[in-house]
């Protein structure tokens, strides 16, 4: 049984929904994210353990901030604080890799998301609300 099958049938059976009913506003109901996007939460979440010294070495050796050293300052580059060195892959499973999957999801998450003070409880509550309000990541 695939796993998006396995949350909707859960779903399903926690709010006593029909199987013909859409699965999106149970899901909402609940307040459980697609399975996409639960993957794009953990992620993330590690990423911001890995910066903030709360993962293991193997993963915070993942993830290096770019240098701001030798960057010239433009109005454009104003926003794209800490951002991830994102390292080249040459294959799909290179792509899938924490080391170049983690570093590309959060520079693609909102400069709000990234602010360096952030505690984990609070960039867990705020990368859900943005979850669900945005639908993608």
């Amino acid at each position: 049984m695939c796993i998006v099958t396995a949350q909707n049938a859960a779903a399903r059976l926690v709010t006593g929904a029909r199987r013909y009913d859409h699965i999106t506003p149970v899901l909402r109901q609940l307040h459980w994210l697609p399975v996409r996007q639960c993957v794009v939460f953990k992620i993330a979440g590690l990423v911001h353990q890995s910066l903030v010294g709360l993962a293991p070495a193997y993963l915070a050796d993942d993830c290096r901030l770019l240098p701001d050293v030798g960057r010239r300052p433009l109005r454009s580059n104003s926003n794209d604080m800490r951002k991830l060195l994102v390292p080249r892959t040459h294959n799909k499973r290179g792509d899938r890799s924490f080391s170049a999957a983690g570093p590309r999801l959060w520079n693609n998450l909102p400069p709000g998301l990234r602010r360096p003070g952030l505690t984990l409880d609070s960039f867990r509550q705020s990368l859900k609300t943005h979850l669900f309000g945005d639908g993608s990541a």
